[in-house]
């Protein structure tokens, strides 16, 4: 959330930010019922000092033995308008907010400005695997080695899931090991093993609601939704809370089931695992001061990165255009790995700093030594998610008898197994 007083004094900037990331939102609305709530909040001062002043006439009055009956008529007059004024300030307020929580972050000044077209590769990194052979897609690799079923994952549930079977499942577990251990061990993150349901107020604290609510999957009974990413529960453990300066930066890591219903996606991406309801994804989540985050923000994409390159992946960065970034998002890097089953990068990690964005919502702050207290940064990549990576692994090991060679990284974790299949 934008802060109201930074969009008060800064109009056309905000508004250039709004037209940057493609987003429909009315700001004169939302200035013009700022506007009203403020002659309004005017008028009720000035009528709370009336009712004082006349309470003190009345104590006079009574004092004197004087008649007080028009002077109390007066002020219960002026009680009730104040009790109206102050219920039109609150509704006022409410409205203000529904409008303040569709305001996207405005992009920072490194990202480039347009749409999807408009995003820019800023590394690559690996070569991409030459074959004596035309590589399968993972889908026939998964039906020919029965490790991962997607018809009787349709009868389960339906179209858009999976189940994995065998050395599929034991791979998928040795990646979530393997992704968690990196981080903890070699990159300083705290494991943390958060609930799969979120209420209402942690998916508007990191920008899921409103905006994203046809994507999510709602127990309305309950009042729960099932997380889209783990940084929601994560970002949200430290809601309404005051942090001190010497616990930042925080460094936290979570695998947790995502779910997402993808409205608006359909034929797109179906066959296969590239486009699922439910998936794995190990997610890293920062909190910073502002004066270190967009350092920490490149310590994060070289976190996520050091998994492709343990993997021995090749992938390329992709700094996203403003019009392509996360609603919440003041600046994002991609990480796209290489699949050569069909010749095409698929993203693992968005990488994005939120700044104060979503700190505002969800109330994180920290009390500085000098004792003032401001909002931190938010920050958090997948580290990563694990369809694609499972994919690329699958199409970049495939060997021409049909086997899957497993990486070095990961022996460790599929007891001793040199291949699949």
């Amino acid at each position: 959330m934008l802060d109201l007083k930074f969009i008060r004094e800064n109009v056309e900037t905000v508004k250039e930010g709004i037209r940057k990331k493609n987003v429909n939102v009315d700001l004169d609305a939302l200035l013009g019922l700022d506007a009203q709530r403020r002659e309004l909040l005017k008028e009720v001062e000035q009528l709370k000092a009336l009712k004082n002043s006349t309470s003190k006439d009345v104590g006079r009055a009574k004092a004197k033995g004087e008649d007080f009956e028009a002077i109390a008529a007066q002020m219960k007059q002026v009680s009730q308008k104040i009790k109206e004024i102050d219920q039109q300030v609150e509704q006022i307020a409410d409205n203000m907010r529904g409008l303040l929580l569709r305001i996207p972050n405005l992009p920072e000044k490194s990202v480039p400005v347009g749409g999807e077209k408009a995003n820019k590769t800023i590394k690559e990194w690996g070569k991409k695997k030459t074959f004596d052979f035309k590589p399968s897609a993972h889908w026939d690799l998964c039906e020919k080695l029965d490790i991962a079923d997607f018809k009787r994952a349709v009868k389960v549930s339906g179209t858009g899931f999976v189940v994995f079977k065998g050395q599929g499942a034991l791979l998928e577990r040795a990646l979530i090991n393997f992704m968690i251990d990196t981080h903890v061990r070699d990159n300083g993150y705290t494991e943390i093993m958060p609930p799969y349901l979120s209420n209402e107020k942690a998916m508007t604290g990191t920008g899921q609601l409103p905006n994203l609510k046809d994507d999510m999957y709602c127990l309305k009974e309950d009042g729960y939704y099932l997380i889209p990413t783990g940084e929601v529960p994560v970002t949200n453990l430290y809601s309404d809370e005051i942090l001190k300066a010497d616990e930042l930066p925080i460094y936290h890591v979570a695998h947790t089931a995502c779910f997402r219903r993808e409205a608006g996606s359909y034929g797109k991406e179906t066959r296969g695992m590239k486009r699922v309801h439910q998936f794995d994804k190990v997610e890293l989540v920062k909190f910073t001061t502002a004066e270190t985050s967009y350092d920490e923000h490149e310590k994060l994409l070289n976190n996520a990165e050091m998994i492709l390159q343990k993997l021995n992946l090749p992938y390329r960065v992709r700094i996203l255009a403003s019009g392509d970034m996360s609603f919440a998002a003041a600046k994002c890097y991609d990480l796209e790995v290489y699949s050569p089953g069909n010749d095409e990068y698929l993203e693992v990690s968005s990488c994005s700093n939120f700044e104060d964005f979503q700190s505002r919502r969800a109330h994180i702050r920290y009390k500085s030594k000098e004792g003032k207290t401001a909002f931190v940064h938010t920050l958090n990549a997948s580290g990563l998610a694990l369809p694609r990576t499972f994919i690329a692994i699958l199409e970049n090991y495939q060997t021409k008898d049909g086997k899957i060679e497993v990486p070095e990284v990961l022996r460790p974790y599929m007891n001793g197994l040199a291949f699949i299949g």
